[in-house]
Protein backbone atom coordinates (compact mmCIF):
# COMPACT_ATOMS: atom_id res chain seq x y z
CA UNK A 1 0.00 0.00 0.00
CA UNK A 2 1.12 3.26 -0.85
CA UNK A 3 0.40 6.25 1.41
CA UNK A 4 1.15 9.81 0.90
CA UNK A 5 1.97 10.12 4.69
CA UNK A 6 5.80 10.32 5.18
CA UNK A 7 5.56 9.88 8.72
CA UNK A 8 6.16 6.22 8.65
CA UNK A 9 7.65 4.25 11.76
CA UNK A 10 8.66 0.17 11.31
CA UNK A 11 7.09 -0.89 14.64
CA UNK A 12 6.19 -4.10 17.09
CA UNK A 13 3.34 -4.40 18.97
CA UNK A 14 4.15 -5.09 22.82
CA UNK A 15 0.70 -5.24 24.43
CA UNK A 16 -3.10 -4.21 23.69
CA UNK A 17 -5.59 -3.11 25.85
CA UNK A 18 -9.02 -3.82 24.11
CA UNK A 19 -12.37 -1.79 25.59
CA UNK A 20 -15.61 -1.52 24.07
CA UNK A 21 -15.31 0.84 21.51
CA UNK A 22 -11.55 1.78 21.72
CA UNK A 23 -8.09 -0.45 22.12
CA UNK A 24 -5.28 1.22 23.23
CA UNK A 25 -1.75 -0.45 21.34
CA UNK A 26 1.75 -0.05 23.19
CA UNK A 27 4.53 -0.02 20.19
CA UNK A 28 7.65 -0.91 20.69
CA UNK A 29 9.36 1.60 17.89
CA UNK A 30 13.50 0.64 17.82
CA UNK A 31 13.63 0.85 21.58
CA UNK A 32 11.54 3.81 21.97
CA UNK A 33 7.58 3.63 23.28
CA UNK A 34 4.39 4.86 20.89
CA UNK A 35 1.03 4.51 22.05
CA UNK A 36 -1.62 4.53 19.25
CA UNK A 37 -5.62 4.63 20.16
CA UNK A 38 -7.79 3.28 17.72
CA UNK A 39 -10.80 1.42 17.22
CA UNK A 40 -11.79 -1.99 18.81
CA UNK A 41 -12.73 -3.08 15.64
CA UNK A 42 -9.73 -1.50 13.41
CA UNK A 43 -7.70 -3.42 15.97
CA UNK A 44 -9.33 -6.73 15.70
CA UNK A 45 -9.82 -6.62 11.61
CA UNK A 46 -5.90 -5.83 11.82
CA UNK A 47 -5.12 -8.65 14.27
CA UNK A 48 -3.11 -6.81 16.60
CA UNK A 49 -1.50 -8.51 19.26
CA UNK A 50 2.03 -8.77 21.01
CA UNK A 51 4.59 -9.46 18.73
CA UNK A 52 3.15 -8.06 15.79
CA UNK A 53 5.34 -6.57 13.18
CA UNK A 54 3.08 -3.22 11.87
CA UNK A 55 4.20 0.26 10.26
CA UNK A 56 3.09 3.40 12.87
CA UNK A 57 1.62 5.92 10.06
CA UNK A 58 1.64 9.69 12.17
CA UNK A 59 -0.33 12.40 11.03
CA UNK A 60 1.43 15.37 11.43
CA UNK A 61 -1.89 17.57 12.66
CA UNK A 62 -2.53 14.97 15.67
CA UNK A 63 1.12 15.71 16.88
CA UNK A 64 1.59 18.11 19.46
CA UNK A 65 5.72 18.88 20.76
CA UNK A 66 6.44 20.90 23.96
CA UNK A 67 9.69 21.91 26.19
CA UNK A 68 10.42 20.09 29.73
CA UNK A 69 10.20 23.91 31.51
Amino acid sequence: MKLSARNQLDARVTSTTEGPATTIVHLDVGGQSLVASITTEAAQELGLAEGTEVVAVIKASDVIVATRD
